[in-house]
C-alpha cells in the first residue's frame, strides 16, 4: 500500500505548532488533539517534529521549567519525510532505522499529511489478514 492510499483512508489532518510556542502550549495541544506529535512549522515550512518522546526528555532534563521553553529548543529538527508514492514497507524500514514514529508527508513540497507508526502497523495487519483470507478461499476452492 502507498502513503497516498493511507492518507486517503485516514484523512490529511495535520496538527501544527509554531517554533516559538511554549512546550506547555504544545502539551495542551497534544492532549486536546489526542495525537503523539505535532509538526513544527514556521509559516509554510516544516522546521521540526515535536513528539511525546521529545517532551519527556525535556521534562527529565529540566523539570517543570521545560514547559516554558520554546518548542524550537525541544523539537527534533532533523525531519525525516515521506512521499505519497512510497510504500508501507519503505516507511517501516525508515521508521525502524531512525527510531521515529511520525513522518510528515510532502506532496509537491507542501505538507499534506502525517503517517504514524500506528498507521503503518494497521496497514500491515490489514494486508496480512487479506492475504490469509485469500489463501483460505483458494484452499477451500481447491
Amino acid at each position: 500500500m502507498l502513503v497516498a492510499e493511507i492518507l486517503k483512508d485516514k484523512g490529511d489532518a495535520v496538527y501544527v505548532i509554531r517554533p516559538d510556542a511554549t512546550l506547555g502550549d504544545a502539551c495542551g495541544q497534544l492532549d486536546a488533539k489526542r495525537v503523539g506529535a505535532l509538526i513544527v512549522c514556521d509559516e509554510d515550512r516544516v522546521v521540526g517534529v515535536l513528539s511525546e518522546r521529545d517532551v519527556v526528555r525535556a521534562l527529565a532534563q529540566d523539570g517543570k521549567a521545560a514547559l516554558d521553553k520554546p518548542v524550537s529548543e525541544v523539537m527534533t529538527a532533523d525531519v525525516v519525510f515521506a512521499a505519497p508514492a512510497e510504500t508501507v514497507a519503505i516507511l517501516m524500514g525508515r521508521m525502524t532505522d531512525r527510531r521515529i514514529r511520525h513522518l510528515p508527508v510532502l506532496r509537491e513540497g507542501r505538507l499534506s499529511g502525517v503517517i504514524s507508526i500506528g498507521d503503518v502497523v494497521k496497514c500491515q495487519i490489514a494486508e496480512a489478514t487479506q492475504e490469509a483470507e485469500s489463501l483460505r478461499t483458494y484452499i477451500a476452492a481447491g
